[in-house]
């Protein structure tokens, strides 16, 4: 095990191109580190890096105390886990999980003890003599897991391994992985686009647009108290609605309705701005008596229903409990959690309240 540290880390593929711009984290020994962006941030090059299959055009990489920039992938001691498993199809699981070690002319009992303590730990024992395409989506990844613990590597590095697998199948791996973290205790760093991943898997997650760390923080700490619009309306399913608008009197005037924003103990310093509202789907409840809105579409997703809403110039998504839902093309009143609210600057999109 050990920890990880990126330093300034730039990378151009093309002049005055810039994929990662800047990019600088401390990973702790035991760490799990997600990576979350939309595609084309940089994420992936960011592991590629890390892993030595990608040279940063300038910037440090430490694993542990020890600089890696010149080493060798192989002699990082780290291991991979791809988004297509990358299984040699002439070969059963065993060999696909002992291949790594023999080219290393690791000891054949040895060998054999590291295959079955991974099968073991992933629950694959009776698949070790079967080709990989007699296995499912989610039997490969597994073996592509266990092809990684059994080198017994100092960190993890994902890149996107549950993007090819079905809704349930990625729910139970993200759960599986979960398990294998607290099992090995060892530095893993997670690529994704999917936020619910990042949402659920990360002890801390990183938000990337363009290569550039928008945020870092818990995904508590992300979620409720997002430092820019971007990162507002990435982390967060359903999206934040954001609704523009002026402060005046301390209230927010749309073209559909006002907020009284009175509570709000900062609200005055932003007096005549015009400012982006943000406000989550969950953060917004029926009222007999809040504002008037027509109901333009019903989601009923079981237990909670999706009320797609439409004012003059303005489309609100509210999350509410099904035996609260209404019938469609009724007008529905409801009112905002005020406390729950964001403010950001219109120019700047960054968030001021």
């Amino acid at each position: 095990m050990a920890s990880l540290k990126l330093e300034n880390i730039y990378k151009s593929f093309v002049k005055d191109q810039i994929v990662i711009d800047n990019f600088s984290i401390a990973i702790k020994d035991g760490e799990f580190l997600v990576l979350v962006g939309p595609s084309g941030c940089g994420k992936s090059t960011l592991l590629r890096i890390i892993a030595g299959l990608e040279e940063a055009t300038s910037g440090d990489v430490f694993i542990g105390d020890r600089l890696v920039n010149n080493i060798h992938p192989k002699d990082r001691d780290i291991a991979m886990v791809f988004q297509n498993y990358a299984l040699y199809p002439h070969m059963n699981v065993f060999d696909n999980l002992a291949f790594g070690l023999k080219l290393r002319k690791v000891d054949k009992s040895e060998i054999t003890e590291r295959v079955e303590e991974a099968a073991k730990i992933l629950e694959i024992e009776d698949l070790l003599a079967r080709k990989p395409k007699e296995l499912s989506g989610g039997q490969r990844q597994r073996v592509a897991l266990g092809r990684s613990i059994v080198r017994d590597p100092k960190v993890f590095l994902f890149d996107e391994p549950l993007s090819n697998l079905d809704a349930k199948l990625r729910v139970q791996m993200r759960t599986e992985i979960k398990k294998l973290h607290k099992r090995l205790k060892t530095t893993m760093v997670y690529v994704t686009h999917d936020q619910v991943e990042a949402m659920t898997m990360g002890d801390r997650i990183i938000v990337l647009k363009d290569g550039i760390v928008q945020q870092v923080g818990s995904p508590v700490e992300v979620y409720h108290n997002p430092i820019n619009m971007f990162v507002a309306g990435f982390i967060g399913a359903p999206a934040m609605n954001f609704i523009t608008g002026d402060i005046k009197n301390a209230q927010l005037v749309c073209d559909s309705f006002s907020i009284d924003l009175s509570e709000l103990s900062e609200i005055n310093k932003h007096e005549g701005q015009k400012v982006i509202f943000g406000i989550r789907p969950e953060d917004i409840h029926l009222d007999t008596n809040g504002f008037s809105l027509p109901l333009l579409v019903m989601e009923p997703l079981g237990n909670e229903t999706l009320l797609h809403l439409e004012g003059k110039h303005t489309a609100i998504l509210a999350k509410v409990r099904s035996t609260d839902a209404t019938e469609l093309g009724d007008n529905v009143n409801i009112r905002f959690d005020t406390k729950q609210i964001c403010l950001f600057d219109c120019k700047s999109l960054k968030r001021i309240l």
